[in-house]
């Protein structure tokens, strides 16, 4: 279970007020004759510049993502991070000492000799060092161990929400609706030519075996998808006829490239189904692939406008947009948008 920031953030205080707290009280133990107020003092005094010198080196180190990429510059920083951190509680511990000292009445030799240590400047130098640093260790592997577990939980709801979106591209992707259109429309087309009914039965059988295949894996040749593209526009021509007109710019560099496979079919199933079929004279779906700059674009366009599907397209465009995170972070980008009559959706793949 990960903890929320604001937990980790009581928790913190907590811990940084208990343990200064201890380690302020602890040395006191051992002393039966200095005065109450001198403990006092030194409990109060020592809790409040541990406190104040840590958090702000806290603040520090936090700004700086040191577990994102932890190298000898990160090492650097958290060293010298740590001896300004420690110069600041020394002197901050000698000037302590020093008021109590010229201000507040010593009862006792202890209390002189403790106070004598505070006008020492390599003690309190080697006392601060050792421990800011103490502090530090243990405030690094507190963080280390966080990130692991909050690592461990992203991967395993990154694997969950996977898992989920593949099946929900399966369940997108086997359209009952166009599968039964498409049987009634061959059994149609039988009555009028028999080869082009088997060659349609083909390209449905085709699409059905990639849907049921391809969806384990995370890539194909974008070529391949094309193929799957053409099966698809072929079986819809046989009910739009004339009125599903398809234009295609392929870029030759692109056909090798490895793509998350359906995407592109369910763009232009999308298209079709809630941009074409709602008008009466039809329209045109154009795909259009680039690569340039290490990047593959990929633009699908259709006659239409967004609001005629935006009840209905919404599960398909949800599962690109998952799988191009899961996949690629934020380095993929998917965008939809209504221009000149037109309802384009565009999407960029890094190939590095």
């Amino acid at each position: 279970m990960e903890l929320s920031a604001t937990k980790r953030n009581r928790i913190f205080w907590l811990l940084q007020f208990l343990g200064w707290g201890f380690i302020n009280a602890f040395s006191f133990f051992l002393f039966t004759k200095v005065s109450l107020e001198f403990i006092i003092f030194s409990i109060l005094s020592g809790i409040f510049i541990g406190v104040f010198t840590t958090s702000l080196l806290r603040n520090y180190l936090k700004k700086q993502n040191l577990f994102d990429q932890f190298g000898l510059k990160e090492i650097l920083k958290i060293a010298i991070s740590t001896v300004l951190c420690s110069a600041l509680y020394g002197s901050m511990s000698f000037a302590a000492g020093f008021f109590y000292g010229k201000y507040m009445p010593t009862v006792d030799e202890i209390e002189i000799k403790i106070l004598e240590n505070y006008n020492s400047f390599w003690l309190i130098a080697v006392n601060s060092l050792f421990i800011i640093f103490v502090w530090v260790v243990c405030y690094l592997v507190i963080k280390l161990l966080l990130k692991l577990n909050a690592d461990r939980i992203e991967r395993l709801e990154l694997n969950t929400t996977l898992k989920q979106a593949q099946l929900n591209t399966l369940k997108g992707q086997i359209n009952p609706h166009f599968m039964f259109n498409s049987l009634n429309n061959i059994r149609g087309l039988m009555l009028e030519d028999v080869e082009k009914s088997r060659d349609m039965l083909t390209k449905l059988s085709e699409m059905l075996r990639y849907s049921l295949t391809q969806n384990d894996g995370n890539a194909i040749a974008l070529e391949q998808e094309l193929e799957m593209v053409e099966n698809y526009i072929d079986l819809s021509k046989i009910q739009f006829e004339d009125r599903l007109r398809f234009e295609k710019d392929i870029d030759p560099k692109s056909l090798h490239l490895s793509i998350p496979p359906m995407i592109v079919q369910l763009l232009v199933e999308n298209g079709t189904k809630h941009g074409i079929s709602k008008l009466k004279q039809g329209g045109t779906i154009a795909l259009k692939t680039n690569v340039e700059e290490d990047q593959l674009t990929i633009r699908v366009s259709n006659t239409g406008s967004l609001k005629m599907g935006k009840n209905t397209t919404q599960l398909g465009l949800k599962n690109i947009r998952q799988r191009l995170r899961l996949l690629y972070g934020e380095r993929a980008t998917f965008g939809l948008k209504e221009e000149n009559g037109e309802v384009v959706a565009t999407i960029k793949i890094p190939l590095s």
